[in-house]
Formats: C-alpha cells, sequence, structure tokens
C-alpha cells in the first residue's frame, strides 16, 4: 500500500482527499491511500510517522507550513527561499523516515494568476502573514509587483487592519487573501478590510476554494472586482505534489 495524507488542523473544510481518491480510481490504483491527519499540535508529526509505515508524501496545511520546516531532515530551495513548505515526501532509507520538504503554493500561486490576468498590477495588497502568505509573496516581488503586507498586528513595510487606509485599498490592483477566514463551515466571515473602498478593475484573489465564493469575494463582486478563487490553485498544486512524491518511483 502507498499511503499518503495532509495535516493540518482543522481539516474539516480539505478537498485534498476527496481529489486524491478520486485520482487514484480514475488511474486504476487500488493499492494508493489518501487521509486526513488532524494534529492538535505540530509536536504529533513523529508519532504519526511511526505510527503510519507506509506513508509516501503529505500534504501541510494551516496552521504549520512554517511550523512543520524544524521537524524536516531536507528542505527544496524554493521552500528554503520561501521558509514555508506545503508538500513532504516521505522515503525510509535505512528503515528511519526521511523528509524533504517543498512548496507548491508558489508556482501555483503563480500559475493560475497568470493565467486569469491579461496585465499585471504594479502593486497588490497581501492578507494575512501566516506560510500562505510567504508564497504569495515571494511570487509577487518575483513577478515585479510590489508586495504590502496586511495582519492583525503592525508588520514591517505593511500595515495592521486597523490602521490600513483606504486609499491604499483603492489604489491596490490586487487584494490577495491568504488568511483561512471565510472557509466553510464559517462562511459568514472575512478579513477586516473596508469593502466600501474597493473600486471596478481591481482584482480578488483568494487562496480559499470552499466555498468556491467567500464573503470577501461576494464583496469584490459586488463592487465590480475581478474575482479568483483558489480552487485553480489547489488542483494545480496537489498535481505538483503528485510529481514530487513519485519523483524518484516513474
Amino acid at each position: 500500500m502507498r499511503l499518503f495524507g495532509i495535516i493540518g488542523y482543522p481539516l474539516g473544510h480539505s478537498y485534498s482527499q476527496k481529489y486524491f481518491t478520486e485520482k487514484f480510481t480514475r488511474e486504476n490504483l487500488p493499492d494508493h491511500i489518501y487521509r486526513k491527519f488532524e494534529l492538535a499540535s505540530i509536536d504529533q508529526l513523529p508519532y504519526l510517522l511511526e505510527r503510519e509505515q507506509d506513508l509516501c508524501g503529505f500534504n501541510v496545511t494551516i496552521p504549520y507550513k512554517v511550523q512543520v520546516i524544524t521537524y524536516l531532515d531536507e528542505v527544496d530551495n524554493l521552500a528554503a527561499e520561501i521558509g514555508a513548505v506545503n508538500t513532504v515526501r516521505v522515503t525510509r532509507p535505512d528503515g528511519q523516515a526521511h523528509l524533504k520538504g517543498y512548496n507548491t503554493d508558489a508556482p501555483a500561486f503563480r500559475e493560475s494568476l497568470l493565467k486569469n490576468l491579461i496585465t499585471l498590477p504594479e502593486s497588490a495588497l497581501v492578507l494575512g502573514t501566516g506560510g500562505a502568505s510567504r508564497s504569495v509573496i515571494h511570487t509577487l516581488v518575483d513577478l515585479n509587483i510590489r508586495a504590502v503586507p496586511v495582519s492583525r498586528k503592525p508588520v514591517k513595510g505593511g500595515y495592521s487592519y486597523d490602521e490600513l487606509p483606504g486609499e491604499i485599498i483603492s489604489d491596490a490592483g490586487l487584494i490577495v487573501n491568504t488568511t483561512p477566514l471565510g472557509t466553510s463551515p464559517a462562511t459568514e466571515v472575512s478579513a477586516p478590510i473596508d469593502y466600501s473602498s474597493l473600486r471596478e478593475g481591481q482584482v480578488l484573489f483568494d487562496l480559499i476554494y470552499n466555498p468556491p465564493v467567500t464573503q470577501f469575494l461576494r464583496m469584490g463582486e459586488e463592487h465590480g472586482c475581478q474575482t479568483i478563487n483558489g480552487e485553480e490553485m489547489f488542483m494545480i498544486q496537489a498535481e505538483m505534489a503528485w510529481q514530487v512524491w513519485n519523483s524518484e518511483i516513474r
């Protein structure tokens, strides 16, 4: 059996198990299984690896994309640059689990963004400062887009939600939500920005894909913004993760 999975907490919103289970059926891989591993704390990871000897790879989601790095034996160059990991390959060359971390969020975000935009904006607001935010900011900088982080607390080179001026919101060509705010089942919440400052022609990109239209995107639609959800990015990074897990096998 080849076992794969996802770690995070909570995992009720995640489509990863459904996605890979359907993929395994479609590609006639009956010995492949994908499971959700809810870890209340990242320090439970070694116990998971000891218990699940067939685990070949796993995805990492909120809130462990940065914390997981401490538990890895190797980190891919891109993931090390970004400081966040969302894909881990597990090998057991000497019987002990050897973990190598990768970042498929950044290239997946880049691909989805470029597919959906005709022209790139000069600046972007990035809501949130977690692991996903690091991937987004790295990508934006690489595309020569000025990335301004927004967080609950004051952040270097950016703003807290409380001090974020309306004109900064209006000036941004792109606003990316990297927070979990609005994820199912708590779909009525959204990042606390002044949505009345949104304008027609802006692009709102939400990394959330469940629900397909978050409160954040709905407010954008009401103000004439182009909206993009995280479903396409999710599928791109999932296929990239699959390539990582099979890179030495296929």
